[in-house]
């Protein structure tokens, strides 16, 4: 396996539910923001918030997103609201902080949260330290994956050749785009909610449950 990537020199990774496990549910937490959020701007209650939240994210991409098109809020106040939420789910990952420090090149979060957030999770982690930089939703003018201007956008910002580059993310959906730019795509296929959305084969080109055991398994046999 390592020599099918010999060619890449930028590790792309995305941040939830991908460089922690879905189990943790942290998202679950953030969900339940979103809902509170919505049920607080459009006057409604919780059954229907879920309803309005969940069609915005199919449709848009992210909630976010779709309450940004559709009722003109403001992208800050939303995303503080949101992860104001307690990081006790999370555990540091010291094995996985070795693994990521041993990959050749450059490592890079890309993520549809805001860096104020990923730099909390990564802290949490143990992986501060671990990623050159988080290229967020702010970043991309809040066009979110899986729409190709972000991908692209992320792309120019770090002058990165998508030819020389793997994305890993659990949001199988979110692989087909970077696949269309040329890069190696690994699917965290760990039961994230909606994680297997519209996974296909021809965008997939590894998939694994566990992103440390994924790299221990690439990384065992480097000086072979």
């Amino acid at each position: 396996m390592l020599r099918r990537l010999a060619h890449v020199r930028n590790w792309v990774f995305d941040l939830d539910n991908t460089l922690y496990p879905a189990a943790s549910d942290l998202f679950g937490r953030i969900d339940v923001r979103m809902g509170a959020y919505i049920q607080r701007l459009l006057d409604v209650d919780a059954g229907e918030a879920r309803r309005i939240q969940k069609r915005y994210f199919v449709d848009h991409g992210t909630t976010l997103s779709g309450l940004m098109a559709t009722h003109g809020i403001d992208p800050h106040d939303f995303l503080d609201f949101v992860h104001d939420i307690d990081m006790d789910a999370l555990a540091e990952d010291r094995r996985l902080a070795r693994l990521l420090a041993r990959l050749p090149g450059r490592k890079l979060v890309f993520t549809n949260g805001d860096t104020a957030y990923a730099r909390r999770v990564l802290d949490r982690l143990g992986l501060g330290d671990s990623f050159e930089a988080i290229h967020d939703i702010h970043a991309a003018a809040y066009v979110p994956k899986p729409d190709p201007r972000a991908y692209a956008g992320m792309v120019a910002a770090f002058g990165i050749d998508p030819a020389e580059s793997l994305f890993a993310e659990d949001m199988a959906r979110n692989l087909r785009p970077a696949k269309a730019l040329g890069m190696a795509t690994l699917w965290i296929n760990n039961g994230s909610e909606m994680g297997a959305r519209d996974a296909a084969p021809d965008y997939i080109d590894f998939e694994t449950d566990d992103v440390g055991s994924w790299l221990e398994r690439l990384l065992e046999n480097e000086h072979d």
